[in-house]
Formats: structure tokens, C-alpha cells, sequence
């Protein structure tokens, strides 16, 4: 990563930072990667779900000997293998409203790798309220979104049309690893420098190609 001046002055180090990733699936394993080993201090991890075999196409940290294992807690033992200094904290529950993300209103940054409205609602009403940026992610097929949603200062997720579920009949790994590294890049410069400059603009991925869209 080529840095800027005022990355310079300031030191590329997120040791000091706390993120929380929602969903350890497609997207949630490359953006954990990505955090790990960019030497994050603490990371939470937030994921109910089991291992099946249709997820190992894009769920790279998982193999065939982790099915029927739990995603949070085998994706954070893969990633101790990253980073040894990075602090890994696992809650294996179901986000239905705000209050069962209480467990991350000290982060600096949450980022959403998940593919319910339900989910998407009560992550965006937390932030809100908690006034923690939020990096949101989807994707279907080659076709992919990226949106970082700073409270009080950027358009909500759900006016980017964002909240909606869209679980894809043809998930592809390859857009998985693009949106996922965006994510995680995304999330490194908001951390890095505080600048809000990218926050407010969609990035569509799509027929391998971007377009941002600038949201007022």
C-alpha cells in the first residue's frame, strides 16, 4: 500500500484499533484476513452459523474437516496463525435488532459481511445510535457493492438501498475476494487517517468493472 503524506506523519499502525466484523462467511473471511494481517489489536467476530460444504468455494479458511464446525470459532483459530498480537473474540449468536451487537459499541469500525435485511437494519441502527462507522458489503454472482457509512455525516445504508436481503443463488469467489479486500481496505484508511472522504460513495462492482456512485 503506497501511502500519503499525512499516512506517513502518522505511522501505518492499527494496533490501538478494535474492529468487529458481522459474518464470517465469503466476505467475512477475506476481510478478516486482510485486518489480521495488517496487524490489527483487537477483532471481534460475530457469526452463528455452522461449516457446510456448499460454503468452501469461497469460505477459504474453512476445509472439508471443518464441516459441521462452528464459523466464528474456527476462522478465529485460523487467524491466530496471522498475527499472534491481535486480540480475537468470538460471539456465536444471531443479530436480529441493535441490541445484540451491545457486545461492540467500543469499536472503532464494524464491518457488515452479511446477506439478511435483518441483520443489515439492526447493524445500521447501532451505528447510528452508537455513532460507530459501519463498512457495508454484498455481493451476487460477479456482481458486487461496497459503502461506508459515517453517522451524522454520510447518507444511512438504507438509502443507499442497501438493507434489502439478497442472498445469491450463485455466490462466486472471485467477487467474494474483490468486495471483501474493498471492505478491509476501506475500513484500514477510515482507521489510518479519520478521513471521511470516502464515505457516502457506493462502489458498484459489476461486469469487471467499478463505478462509485456519490450519495448526498
Amino acid at each position: 500500500m503506497l501511502l500519503n503524506e499525512k499516512e506517513k506523519r502518522q505511522g501505518f499502525s492499527v494496533r490501538d484499533k478494535s474492529v468487529c466484523i458481522v459474518g464470517c462467511g465469503g466476505l467475512g473471511c477475506n476481510v478478516a484476513v486482510h485486518l489480521t494481517g495488517a496487524g490489527i489489536g483487537e477483532l471481534i467476530l460475530c457469526d452463528f452459523d455452522r461449516i457446510e460444504k456448499s460454503n468452501l468455494n469461497r469460505q477459504f479458511l474453512y476445509t472439508c474437516e471443518d464441516i459441521g464446525k462452528s464459523k466464528c470459532l474456527t476462522m478465529a483459530e485460523r487467524l491466530s496463525a496471522y498475527s499472534k498480537d491481535t486480540r480475537i473474540l468470538c460471539f456465536e449468536k444471531e443479530v436480529h435488532g441493535a441490541e445484540d451487537l451491545s457486545f461492540a459499541e467500543k469499536c472503532d469500525i464494524i464491518i457488515l459481511a452479511v446477506d439478511n435485511s435483518a441483520a443489515r437494519k439492526a447493524a445500521e441502527e447501532f451505528c447510528t445510535e452508537k455513532k460507530i462507522p459501519l463498512v457495508c458489503g454484498g455481493i451476487d454472482g460477479f456482481y458486487g457493492v461496497c459503502y461506508l457509512y459515517v453517522p451524522d455525516f454520510s447518507p444511512s445504508p438504507e438509502k443507499a438501498g442497501l438493507n434489502e436481503g439478497n442472498g445469491s443463488s450463485h455466490d462466486v469467489s472471485s467477487t467474494a475476494g474483490i468486495i471483501g479486500a474493498l471492505q478491509a481496505a476501506t475500513a484500514l484508511r477510515y482507521l489510518l487517517t479519520g478521513d471521511n472522504s470516502l464515505a457516502g460513495r457506493l462502489t458498484v462492482y459489476d461486469d469487471n468493472k467499478f463505478d462509485t456512485l456519490e450519495l448526498k
